[in-house]
């Protein structure tokens, strides 16, 4: 699905209206942090370790709606002043408010869903919102432009406002379909949890603040420095990876309420020593399968070649996000010890080096500046709380196994990428040649986990 909506979105919009898209969407990140104040990662730490489940989450629910009701009234009744300020419709400010309000109502639902384990319900809620906002984008953007078709004024907007209003409808339906979790909750509100729960997730919020810097301040700082199209470029080949972006977010969303799970077992430790080579494995098989298939993803994913200038960031970006998911797992020994601080500490560092390296040489180097920024930022997290977790809570981690991977899948995609690019069969035969590897080092571990699959 984001594989179509990339194509259709740079092919109707200019770099420079992609870039107007990539802002809002920046923006909306950070105030999405902001209302969910670490609340989603306290669930699953308190929801897993305490006795009273049903306060847990009766206590976080009630936290949300009330601070999330104050923001809609506050929104909704100064809109006309807000959307002044911000140099936007109020059409356009009342859509991206009403996603964020919705959105942020998601967050105890869905939560419920993963630390239950209800993986094809969770699924399911999500993709229904998936193709409604598919299905209302190429409607909106494709089909109607191409028969000419007249639609009522209420919902005659700019070509990149039915984005947003695609973005909404997908929003609310979601909403609704999670509002039963709701409903069949008792209402009851623990000083005392609320307490333990704020405690644990402010330094979350902070922390959620500086990864959002890390991951998008480079857009701002380019369409500031370098201007909408180059900025719009940027953004449009970062997408490339969205393969193995998709499967380090899903990966996010299934380990967390893993990691608090198990928390108590002894082979803790062990286990996520496990999750953490496998997860090195996937992502570098996916890093690997991008950067060897580039040109083929670019023709399918972005056909207006006025993007493609930006092209050469794509593996380091890659590279990059590797680094963030093996952070992830790493973050693990924080989580499950209730030293967030660290975490905190650890994304305030990397917020610090993306702006320091963004702002003092984008202007003179131009955007590959912004994408070495990311991998220094990530890297240099990854390495933090590796080398800090090891003393406060030692993990077994196969280094070699793990530097091995990433070391061949990295010398592959480089020969392919510098050398063959234009030959497809040893692009299938570099991808072979890692899954064999793989297979003959792990034959002991997934050979049996392929027979209980069966």
């Amino acid at each position: 699905m984001n594989i179509l909506l990339l194509r259709l979105h740079t092919s109707v919009f200019k770099p420079t209206e992609f870039s107007e898209n990539t802002t809002y969407y920046v923006y909306f990140g950070f105030v999405s942090i902001l209302l969910t104040y670490g609340m989603e990662t306290a669930f699953f730490r308190f929801y897993s370790k305490s006795k009273q489940k049903n306060s847990v989450i009766s206590t976080v629910s009630i936290s949300l709606l009330a601070t999330t009701l104050l923001f809609s009234i506050s929104v909704y009744s100064y809109q006309a002043f807000f959307a002044e300020k911000l140099e936007i419709t109020p059409l356009r400010f009342r859509m991206l408010a009403t996603m964020l309000i919705v959105e942020t109502l998601w967050v105890v639902p869905f939560a419920y869903y993963r630390i239950k384990g209800w993986a094809k319900k969770f699924t399911i809620t999500k993709l229904a919102g998936v193709f409604l906002y598919v299905i209302l984008n190429f409607f909106f953007l494709k089909y109607v432009p191409k028969i000419n078709l007249d639609l009522p004024e209420f919902l005659i907007f700019e070509p990149v406002d039915y984005v947003f209003f695609a973005n909404t409808m997908a929003s609310i339906l979601i909403f609704l379909l999670v509002l039963p979790v709701y409903f069949k909750q008792e209402w009851k509100f623990d000083f005392s949890i609320f307490r333990e729960i704020l405690k644990y997730s402010w330094p979350v919020l902070v922390a959620g603040i500086a990864f959002m810097i890390n991951e998008n301040i480079d857009k701002l700082i380019l369409e500031e420095k370098l201007g909408k199209d180059i900025m719009g470029a940027y953004a449009g080949c970062y997408k490339l990876g969205l393969f193995l972006t998709l499967f380090i977010q899903a990966f996010r969303m299934g380990v967390e309420p893993f990691f608090f799970n198990q928390a108590k077992s002894k082979n803790a430790p062990q286990t996520y020593a496990t999750v953490m080579k496998f997860y090195v494995i996937f992502a570098s098989l996916g890093l690997l399968f991008v950067i060897v298939f580039i040109d083929e993803l670019k023709a399918l994913m972005i056909r207006d070649h006025s993007y493609w200038h930006a092209l050469s960031i794509v593996p380091i970006i890659l590279l990059a996000n590797w680094c963030l998911g093996a952070y992830h797992s790493l973050s693990v020994w924080y989580k499950v010890t209730d030293k967030t601080k660290y975490g905190m500490w650890f994304s305030v560092f990397g917020a610090i080096v993306t702006l320091l390296i963004n702002y003092t040489l984008v202007k003179p180097y131009g955007f590959m500046v912004s994408a070495w920024a990311t991998l220094a930022a990530y890297s240099s997290m990854m390495l933090l709380s590796y080398f800090i977790g090891r003393k406060k809570y030692p993990i077994p981690y196969d280094l070699k196994s793990i530097l091995s991977y990433l070391i061949v899948s990295l010398t592959i995609s480089m020969v392919v990428y510098l050398n063959f690019r234009t030959i497809f069969w040893i692009k299938v035969l570099s991808i072979l040649i890692f899954l064999t590897t793989i297979l003959i080092f792990e034959k002991a571990t997934i050979i049996p986990m392929l027979k209980k699959m069966k």
